[in-house]
């Protein structure tokens, strides 16, 4: 072994990676180190095949890096991208393996022209999204008719003045409470949450919380974008209505609140009934309701009538009379049916009298026959040998018994 040669050789305690498993070492501290991050630069290369995915380099003026942007990401895209714009992309980073190179995988892609706010806000609405902020079902409805409501806004601005004159006008059973609190400014928003949860924490029992100012421009409604003012507005356990007076653009206050209203004075009109509107609607139940009373009436008399059209109403007791007149029917046949059972039993009898009388014994003496009978134990003497002389015996005729004793016995057959 040269000399050269032994200056490289591999310490025993060092492995022997392949191109792969370095590959992999590579991309996985890449990508668990760039897990997200914004970068900003110019597309080229830009090339979109029939997979919908998108695939372009990403440039300034110094580097370059190659960008793909996944057909599920690429179609809620909202612009065409071509090469030359200028654009700010948020995604991670990712190890291509076959050609060994880094790659920025696109999550999010916005024209740099957009500016840093709406960018940030952009930022800010996808994460609350992402957690459940803005979910409609979180949404909650307002009472019909609120006693007691809240207002967080400036007490020196003009929403006050309109939105109390919107609800004298409309509504005059209800309580205003003014919250004070800044609504632009450096701080403003930790003054309208903390004002937020004032109202929450009350005793008084507050049945609608409205938050908001006048119209503006974004700079000065950005107070109702920060976090702090969403996540009170979204943390509020009474219903919420965002009154932001900037119909265009929709802030985040306006999307965690339960209703939206496009000013203070438009606020006013959802939060309370019109005395008019609830006073046409009375008037209309009121209507309806003594036209289906006549109607139940009308219904009813007209029952009543045919009711008492009736034969049973007319002439009431010709049903009893119907009823006794069956009876009497009635009675007259078991009448007859008893008489007939009774002289075909009678005659029954006859036949079985007869009958028996003509089997009696009694008949049998009248003939000139007699019944002879122990007197002890009252035997019937059927035949001479079942007596001996001496016994007492009692004879029985068709008028009277004689009593006797046997002297002597004598076969009739025999002759004895």
């Amino acid at each position: 072994m040269s000399r050269d040669t032994a200056s490289i050789a591999k310490p025993d305690s060092q492995p022997v990676l392949s191109v792969s498993q370095l590959t992999d070492q590579v991309k996985m501290l890449l990508e668990s180190a760039f897990t997200s991050v914004w970068v900003t630069g110019e597309i080229s290369n830009f090339a979109r095949p029939q997979s919908g995915h998108c695939y372009f380099t990403l440039k300034d003026d110094q580097s370059q890096i190659r960008a793909v942007m996944w057909r599920g990401t690429a179609v809620r895209m909202r612009i065409d991208l071509s090469d030359g714009m200028e654009v700010i992309c948020q995604g991670h980073l990712d190890v291509y393996a076959p050609r060994g190179s880094y790659q920025l995988v696109v999550e999010a892609l916005y024209p740099k022209g957009m500016g840093a706010l709406e960018l940030a806000l952009r930022k800010l609405r996808d994460k609350l999204a992402a957690e459940g902020l803005f979910d409609p079902a979180r949404k909650r409805p307002l009472p019909a008719f609120p006693q007691t409501i809240a207002l967080v806004t400036s007490p020196t601005g003009a929403a006050v003045r309109d939105f109390l004159e919107v609800l004298r006008r409309r509504w005059r059973g209800v309580r205003v409470l003014v919250v004070p609190t800044r609504v632009q400014g450096d701080g403003s928003a930790d003054e309208i949450a903390a004002a937020i949860r004032i109202a929450n924490r009350l005793k008084l029992p507050i049945d609608v919380l409205v938050v908001g100012r006048g119209g503006g421009s974004l700079e000065d409604l950005w107070a109702f974008n920060e976090e702090v003012v969403v996540r009170a507005i979204a943390g509020s356990r009474i219903p919420v209505i965002s009154a932001v007076g900037h119909e265009i653009d929709v802030t985040l206050s306006d999307m965690a609140a339960d209703v939206r209203a496009l000013t203070p004075s438009e606020a006013a009109e959802r939060v309370v009934p019109s005395t008019a509107d609830v006073v046409a609607s009375l008037q209309s139940y009121l209507q309806r309701l003594a036209s289906a009373m006549r109607r139940r009436a009308q219904l009813s008399r007209a029952r009543l009538d045919a009711v008492s059209a009736h034969r049973l109403f007319r002439r009431p007791l010709d049903h009893i009379h119907d009823l006794e007149r069956r009876l009497d029917e009635l009675s007259l046949q078991s009448q007859r049916a008893m008489r007939r059972v009774e002289r075909s039993a009678r005659a029954r009898t006859d036949i079985l009298s007869g009958k028996l009388h003509s089997l009696s014994p009694l008949a049998v003496l009248a003939r000139g026959y007699s019944l002879t009978t122990h007197m002890i134990d009252g035997r019937l003497v059927r035949d001479a040998r079942e007596l001996s002389p001496g016994d007492r015996i009692a004879t029985r005729f068709a008028q009277g018994e004689a009593l006797s004793e046997v002297r002597e016995i004598k076969d009739v057959q025999n002759g004895e």
